[in-house]
């Protein structure tokens, strides 16, 4: 039994992840109680972060990432025993190839059609694009369901079927470079730039919870964004501040974007 749980998350701001990583300390308990396996589901980079401060606080349990790839973005935890050897962990995921005629089709495409299935964002890792097929990693319990039910993405037949992890591939990203001049590197005058929107339309979405750094979501407009730094906007999709070239002599900031199609 874990006590004072909550003393656990003080440290945490974000509602949401305040709930998961209570769900993460019921898993916890789980394993120490009951000496079994615990996986959580897909996790992104924050969200793993903020699960590792937790589990580092506990000396009799181990813990393991997996997303098919080394340098997956979205990957599992699973929590385990400390007598267990990492050899013998095995994170419930499938990667699974979806092919057919996708040409055209995006990663938003994708995931659209896994999320008509009642499939919860949860369960399903990285979806890797390729010329052939797209690779989804996903939660071994539905792995099937999506295998016989999975028939179209977009208006494109598709075919579904389970591949080794020997198999998985890098995905090829698609993108753009853009060019800005903006007064500052505060995170509103980069999104309004970047995705050409009033500046009143970017604060209204950091005020609402719908822009992230680094997976990290920010409330307050006047955060300063970093060479590298990746920004998330809901329904418009993300890029990367890749490089500041300094000052024009108007005294605006001259900076290259990374926007992924």
């Amino acid at each position: 039994m874990i006590k004072d749980k909550e003393k656990y998350v003080s440290h945490i701001n974000d509602k949401d992840q305040i709930l998961n990583m209570r769900k993460l300390l019921d898993k916890i308990e789980i394993v120490i109680d009951k000496h079994s396996i615990q996986s959580t589901d897909f996790l992104d980079p924050y969200s793993r972060r903020l699960s590792k401060s937790i589990l580092n606080r506990f000396d009799n349990i181990s813990y393991s990432e997996d997303g098919g790839l080394i340098n997956a973005e979205r990957k599992i935890i699973s929590i385990y025993p400390d007598y267990l050897s990492f050899e013998k962990i095995q994170a419930p995921i499938v990667p699974l190839s979806i092919s057919g005629n996708i040409e055209g089709l995006t990663h938003k495409d994708f995931l659209g059609s896994l999320m008509g299935l009642g499939i919860t964002r949860g369960k399903v890792g990285d979806i890797l694009l390729h010329e052939d097929d797209a690779q989804v990693i996903v939660d071994d319990s539905i792995s099937d369901y999506i295998i016989f039910n999975l028939k179209k993405v977009g208006n494109k037949n598709v075919k579904v079927e389970s591949i080794c992890r020997e198999e998985i591939r890098k995905g090829k990203e698609d993108y753009k470079e853009k060019y800005i001049t903006i007064p500052s590197l505060r995170l509103d005058a980069i999104v309004s730039s970047t995705l050409n929107l009033s500046r009143n339309d970017s604060l209204n979405f950091i005020k609402h919870g719908k822009i992230k750094v680094n997976w990290e979501p920010i409330s307050k407009p006047f955060f300063e964004v970093n060479e590298g730094d990746l920004v998330s906007v809901k329904g418009y999709g993300r890029f990367i501040l890749s490089r500041v070239f300094g000052k024009t002599k108007r005294n605006r900031v001259k900076a290259s974007i990374t926007i992924f199609k």
